[in-house]
């Protein structure tokens, strides 16, 4: 990957240059895809993101959004405290380091930062993982594959072994796909804090409690399954 950035009057976009070739600000408008017939379909989540089929191959484009309280104050805003802090940019930059590091991660194309006053609004372009579905959508189905759990402990152990932080990692943020691969997705405001035990413990807590909440109330195969993913993560059933 060959990170570049370009900034034109008060937006920044940061931009993998070996796929992308002319950065600019109609990457992130929904209507120029719609107007060039590329708009393949929404992915589920705040936001609705759009799947592009775009001339650099298939991609997901992302707005960030606030949800909960704070979207009564703004939906799409943010404190302005620099194009390299902001969260768009952030997440490119974390994006392309776990790419370069090998982990299964969606692959960054473009971020753009657009500063209006104190505030500013952003996006995120990825590559788009083709045949995967979030670990929610699958449940209880998956139950009785003890592997796949086992797998997906692996996954999330190589993403701590890196010394990474993700700040929501629940049971739609990871992705399976063919091949017996899983991916992790969602980096937003997520960190790099090596050997940080207690935030890696604190990742598999909230990890289970979705688990808990996208699981059928009445199945009690959630405990063995939950046993598997840390056998496979390599821990005991005591954070479980």
């Amino acid at each position: 990957m060959k990170a570049r950035s370009h900034k034109q009057g008060s937006l920044v976009i940061v931009y993998d240059a070996d796929r992308v070739q002319q950065p600019g600000p109609e990457l992130f408008d929904p209507g120029y895809w719609q107007r060039v017939g590329a708009v393949a379909g929404q992915a589920p989540g705040r936001g609705s993101a759009l799947l592009l089929d775009t001339p650099f191959g298939a991609a997901v484009l992302r707005q960030y959004l606030r949800g909960g309280w704070p979207a009564r104050i703004s939906r799409d805003r943010y404190v302005f405290t620099g194009y390299e802090r902001s969260r768009p940019v952030a997440e490119f930059r974390m994006l392309a380091a776990l790419t370069d590091r090998g982990l299964p991660v969606p692959e960054p194309l473009a971020a753009l930062c657009e500063r209006t006053g104190l505030f500013y609004g952003g996006w995120l372009m990825t590559r788009r993982i083709p045949e995967v579905a979030p670990l929610a959508d699958e449940l209880p189905e998956c139950a009785g594959d003890a592997a796949l759990w086992r797998r997906t402990g692996r996954v999330i152990r190589r993403f701590h072994d890196a010394g990474v932080v993700h700040a929501d990692l629940n049971a739609r943020n990871i992705l399976l796909g063919p091949g017996d691969s899983v991916y992790l997705v969602d980096f937003d405001r997520a960190r790099l804090a090596a050997g940080n035990a207690r935030a890696f413990a604190g990742n598999l807590m909230r990890l289970k409690r979705s688990l808990v909440k996208f699981w059928p109330a009445a199945d009690q195969r959630l405990e063995r399954c939950w046993s598997d993913l840390l056998a496979g993560y390599g821990t005991s059933a005591e954070l479980g």
